[in-house]
C-alpha cells in the first residue's frame, strides 16, 4: 500500500510540475511576440502591453481564491479544472479574431494558470511527511523560476520556427489534454474541506480589493514614482484597494468568529510567523523582478547583440533551477529558516556583484549564477513550508494563494522602481553625449524604445576611436541607472537574510 501512494504522489508532482512549468512560460514567451501582435492587431505598443497587464491582474486575482477552493473540494478535481481552463484560453488565444477577444481570452488563461502552483505545493503539504516536503516543492519551484527565464528564449524559437506566434499558444493544448486525462488517472484525491457555506462575500471584497490595488500599482509612472501616485489613474484605485482589503479582513474576522469558512482566516493573518513569511514574499517579488532586467542589462550594457543575448542567459536559468533543488534538500535537511538565510547571502553576493564587478562574459556569468541560485533556493521551498507551518490542517491552499498574491504584488510593484532607474539613465544619454562630443543629434531620439536607433546612428561615425568611445560612453551611462536596481535588489536580499536571522533568533526564545 505504501509503495502504491508512494508512486501515486511522484505521478502526482510529477504532473504538477509540468502544469507549473507550461503556465510560467506563457508570459515569457508572449513577452518575445508582443510586436508581432500588436502589428497583426493593428494596436499600439502601450494598447498592447494589455495582452501582459491583464494576464498578471487575473494570476493575482485567482491564486487566493484557488488556493481556498483546492482546500474545500479537493486539489485533483481543481488542477483539472484550472488545467483545462488554461487549455480552452490558449485555443481562444490562436483563434481570436479580434485584439478585445485576445484579452478576454488572456483573462482566460490566467484564471487557469494561475492556481496551478498553488494546487500543487498544497497538495505537497497536505500528503508528504514533512521531511520530504522540500524537494518535492524544490522542484515546483525551480520549474516556476526557469520557465520565468527561458519563456522569452523560447517563444523566438517557436516564432522563428513557424513563423507565427499563434503556435506559441496552440503548443499548450496538446500539454492540457495530457494533463486532465493522466490527473484524472493518477493524482490521488485529498479529502474535502468543510461543507459550510463558501464565503461569497468575502469573495467579492477580495476580488474587487486585488483588482483595484493591482489597477493602481500598474498605472504608476516608472519615470515620476513619486508624483504619478497622485495622478487619476493611480490613486484612488490605491485608496479604494486598500479600503476593501481592511474591509475584507474584518469581514473574515467576523466570518470566523460565527464559525464560518472565511477565504483566509483571520487567525492566519494574526499569526507572526504567517505575517514574516508575507513580508518575504514581498520581498522576494522584488528579488524575481531584480532577474528579469538582466536581459536588457546584457544587450544595453554589455552590448551584446539581441541574437547572441538568449545564449548569455542560459547559465542563470540553470542555476535557478539547481539553486530551487538545493533549497528543497536544504529545507528538508537544516530548515526553512537556515535555507532563507542562505538564500539572502547568496542573493547580496550575487547583485552587489553586477555593480561593483561585472565587465564581461566571464564576470557576469558568475554574478548571474549567484543570482539565479539565490532566486531558486528562495522561490523553491522555504517560503512554502513556513506557511506550512503557520496554517492550519487543510487550509494550506488558502494560505499559500494569499502568498503568492503579495509576491505577485511585489513583482508589480519592484519592475516600476526598477524601470524609474532605467528610464532616467535613457533620459542622460543625449546630455552626456552632447557635452563629451558634441551634437550628434541624439536629442530626439532618447528613451529605451530608441535605443536601436541611438546605437545605429552612433555605428555610422566614421572614427573608429570615436566610434568605440562613443558606444562605451553610452553603455557607462545605462549601466549608472542599471546599478541602482542592482543595488536596491541586493538590499532586499540583505533584508531577507536579516529577516531569517531574526527568525533564528526568535525560535532560539
Amino acid at each position: 500500500m505504501e509503495n502504491t501512494k508512494a508512486k501515486s504522489q511522484k505521478w502526482a508532482i510529477t504532473l504538477f510540475t509540468i502544469g507549473v512549468f507550461m503556465a510560467g512560460l506563457d508570459n515569457g514567451i508572449i513577452s518575445t511576440a508582443l510586436t508581432t501582435i500588436n502589428d497583426s492587431f493593428g494596436v499600439s505598443p502601450a494598447w498592447g502591453a494589455w495582452s501582459i497587464t491583464l494576464y498578471t491582474l487575473g494570476i493575482a486575482i485567482s491564486v487566493p481564491i484557488i488556493g481556498k477552493l483546492s482546500d474545500r473540494f479537493g486539489r485533483r478535481r481543481l488542477f483539472i479544472i484550472e488545467i483545462a481552463i488554461f487549455g480552452v484560453g490558449s485555443l481562444l488565444v490562436a483563434l481570436s479574431p479580434n485584439f478585445i477577444f485576445l484579452l478576454a481570452a488572456r483573462f482566460i488563461q490566467s484564471i487557469g494558470g494561475g492556481g496551478i502552483f498553488i494546487i500543487g505545493s498544497s497538495h505537497i503539504l497536505a500528503t508528504l511527511p514533512k521531511d520530504k516536503q522540500g524537494k518535492a516543492l524544490g522542484l515546483l519551484g525551480g520549474m516556476h523560476g526557469i520557465s520565468a527565464v527561458i519563456g522569452p528564449n523560447l517563444g523566438a524559437v517557436i516564432l522563428s520556427l513557424t513563423g507565427s506566434w499563434h503556435w506559441m499558444f496552440l503548443i499548450n493544448i496538446p500539454i492540457a489534454i495530457f494533463l486532465v486525462v493522466f490527473g484524472y488517472l493518477k493524482i490521488e484525491e485529498t479529502k474535502p474541506g468543510t461543507e459550510k457555506p463558501l464565503d461569497f462575500f468575502g469573495t467579492v471584497l477580495l476580488t474587487f480589493g486585488i483588482l483595484a490595488l493591482m489597477y493602481g500599482i500598474t498605472n504608476l509612472n516608472s519615470q515620476a514614482l513619486l508624483q504619478s501616485i497622485a495622478n487619476l489613474a493611480v490613486a484612488p484605485f490605491l485608496v479604494v484597494g486598500f479600503l476593501l482589503f481592511v474591509l475584507f479582513v474584518l469581514h473574515e474576522r467576523r466570518v470566523e468568529e460565527r464559525d464560518g469558512d472565511p477565504i483566509i482566516k483571520f487567525s492566519l493573518l494574526k499569526n507572526r510567523l504567517f505575517q514574516v513569511t508575507l513580508i518575504l514574499g514581498l520581498l522576494s517579488g522584488g528579488f524575481l523582478a531584480g532577474i528579469i532586467f538582466i536581459p536588457s542589462f546584457v544587450q544595453q550594457v554589455l552590448q551584446v547583440p539581441a541574437e547572441k543575448a538568449g545564449y548569455w542567459l542560459t547559465p542563470m536559468a540553470l542555476a535557478s533551477g539547481i539553486g530551487a533543488g538545493l533549497g528543497g534538500y536544504l529545507t528538508d535537511k537544516q530548515g526553512a529558516v537556515k535555507t532563507i538565510i542562505y538564500a539572502g547571502v547568496i542573493g547580496v553576493i550575487g547583485f552587489f556583484f553586477f555593480p561593483f564587478w561585472v565587465d564581461g562574459l566571464g564576470t557576469f556569468i558568475v554574478a548571474s549564477v549567484l543570482a539565479g541560485i539565490g532566486l531558486g533556493i528562495l522561490l523553491g521551498a522555504p517560503l512554502n513550508v513556513l506557511v506550512g507551518e503557520s496554517a492550519a490542517s487543510n487550509e494550506e491552499g488558502s494560505a499559500l494563494g494569499t502568498l503568492s498574491l503579495i509576491r505577485q504584488m511585489g513583482l508589480s510593484l519592484f519592475p516600476t522602481l526598477y524601470a524609474g532607474y532605467i528610464a532616467g539613465a535613457f533620459t542622460n544619454i543625449a546630455p552626456v553625449m552632447k557635452d563629451k562630443y558634441g551634437d550628434l543629434g541624439l536629442e530626439n531620439v532618447s528613451g529605451e524604445e530608441n535605443y536601436g536607433a541611438v546605437i545605429d546612428q552612433l555605428h555610422q561615425i566614421s572614427d573608429p576611436d570615436m566610434r568605440a568611445a562613443a558606444l562605451q560612453t553610452v553603455s557607462d551611462v545605462l549601466k549608472a541607472g542599471f546599478d541602482q536596481m542592482y543595488i536596491t535588489a541586493g538590499v532586499l536580499a540583505f533584508l531577507v537574510m536579516g529577516i531569517g536571522f531574526y527568525l533564528v533568533v526568535k525560535k532560539g526564545k
